[in-house]
């Protein structure tokens, strides 16, 4: 059997890296990843990730090609592709009309393109700013003056009778 060395002629140069100047990482069709993904940089998965993926303030994106399952921590997240797991965003999740998520989402808002597939529990925060009064109570106002009795109130159907 021959065998055969490599020559200065045999060396193949690498193929050119896609750094992004946008601070974008791309986890690319043929790549699978399985355990947990840190980054401070925008994250698309066309790839397979079962893990976890904390990305603090920043954005991921599940594209069409992407498989996921995962524990997600992110500022934003939008689903194209395949996500089973649980979504915390700081601000937006939006799930688009090729998606097909499984889990539950926690945001401050959410939005859902006709033709999705989504099976979820969703809780939607409310900014800390709004203060939410009761509904039928007025605001400031007493039923009674103090020391005098309640006065009754009578509806429309009730002034005949």
């Amino acid at each position: 059997m021959l065998k055969r060395t490599m020559s200065e002629n045999d060396i193949i140069d690498p193929a050119p890296s896609h750094v992004s100047a946008t601070g974008k990482t791309v986890i690319g069709k043929q790549v699978a990843i399985e355990g947990g993904i840190e980054g401070s940089e925008d994250l698309v998965i066309e790839g397979t990730v079962r893990g976890s993926i904390e990305l603090e303030k920043f954005h991921l994106t599940v594209g069409p090609k992407g498989k996921v399952e995962a524990e997600i921590r992110a500022g934003n997240v939008t689903v194209s592709g395949q996500l089973k797991g649980n979504i915390k965003a700081l601000d937006r999740v939006d799930i688009t009309k090729d998606a097909d998520f499984s889990g539950e989402i926690k945001a401050k808002r959410i939005s859902v393109e006709d033709g999705a597939y989504l099976k979820a529990v969703i809780e939607v925060e409310r900014d800390s700013k709004k203060k939410m009064e009761p509904v039928g109570k007025p605001n400031n106002s007493v039923a009674s003056a103090p020391g005098k009795e309640p006065i009754p109130l009578v509806s429309e159907g009730d002034k005949g009778k």
